[in-house]
């Protein structure tokens, strides 16, 4: 039997000495302003592409490459890769790293040196997102591409365990709060294996976590994305009071408040993280309907 390392046409994932060869060699010092983390383990990576499912021929779209732990793994599996990387230099890296270690894949990398949460349109559709996303920009990257990409079905994403809680947690759980409501509107999210701290270099001091996340229909709403986010935001922003107080300065005031929970079928008693998207919905909803204006507020990602 083979191994991938006599195989000349074969991917070599790296390992934790080519990852820090390749970093030495260009100078790179993992910051922790751009959250970065290399994986190091071969096995971990293969893991994450089986786990994402991905099938060959299909188009993958990556965040924060890096030095192209995960990015190898998904060319392996025969995916068409957009990898997306902030860093210039990381960017630049990406395609000799590619070069070297699977140059048959070569062909199927599109690197693209940009900012995530800034990119616009992508140079081909992509069905499927999988990344090692950095902890410090995870939610607003992932709910910006869910936005933007529309061609996104399915998502993998592996982040700060707390942050893989915050989304998959269902309403009235200690851990529903903005962002499990703000990804719900675009797909339902669930927690898809732990990941070690260990095949990270350097160590974060914090634990990793899979998430996974399928498209789906937002919920039937009069009011816009924007609208419903504005009031998921009003709800969360003093998550002790109740949500006819909450939403007073979003609704007008307390008593607009409680009318337009009462419209939406909502106890003006209740607290924002017992809603569950719909509820959001249908709040926007109410509001549009009586007051026939848009909100003031845009809706942060």
């Amino acid at each position: 039997m083979s191994t991938p390392d006599a195989d000349p046409a074969a991917t070599r994932l790296l390992t934790a000495s080519s990852v820090r060869a390749l970093a030495e060699q260009l100078g790179i010092r993992p910051t922790k302003s751009l959250g970065q983390n290399f994986v190091i383990d071969p096995g971990t990576v293969r893991k994450i592409v089986r786990t994402a499912g991905v099938q060959p021929g299909e188009t993958v779209v990556e965040i924060g490459p890096g030095l192209g732990s995960l990015t190898l793994g998904l060319l392996e599996a025969g995916a068409q890769v957009l990898a997306v990387e902030i860093d210039p230099v990381l960017a630049g890296a990406l395609r000799e790293t590619v070069a070297g270690r699977a140059p048959a894949a070569a062909d199927r990398l599109t690197v693209i040196a940009a900012d995530a949460l800034t990119i616009g349109d992508l140079p081909a559709e992509p069905t499927r997102l999988v990344a090692n996303l950095p902890y410090n920009v995870a939610v607003p990257v992932l709910l910006t591409f869910l936005e933007q990409q529309r061609s996104l079905q399915e998502v993998l994403v592996m982040v700060q365990a707390e942050v893989a809680d915050r989304l998959a947690a269902p309403p009235g759980s200690r851990t529903y709060g903005v962002p499990s409501a703000k990804a719900a509107w675009y797909a339902s999210a669930r927690r898809a294996g732990t990941i070690s701290r260990s095949i990270f270099w350097p160590v974060p001091n914090v634990d990793s976590a899979l998430v996974r996340l399928v498209r789906r229909d937002p919920p039937p709403s009069a009011a816009s994305r924007e609208e419903v986010f504005a009031c998921i935001d009003a709800a969360f922003a003093q998550r002790r009071k109740t949500l006819r107080a909450a939403l007073a300065t979003w609704a007008g005031s307390p008593q607009q408040a409680e009318q337009l929970l009462r419209v939406a079928g909502i106890d003006p008693a209740s607290r924002g993280e017992r809603l569950d998207i719909a509820q959001f919905a249908a709040l926007a909803s109410a509001r549009t309907a009586v007051q026939g204006t848009s909100s003031p507020h845009g809706g942060s990602r």
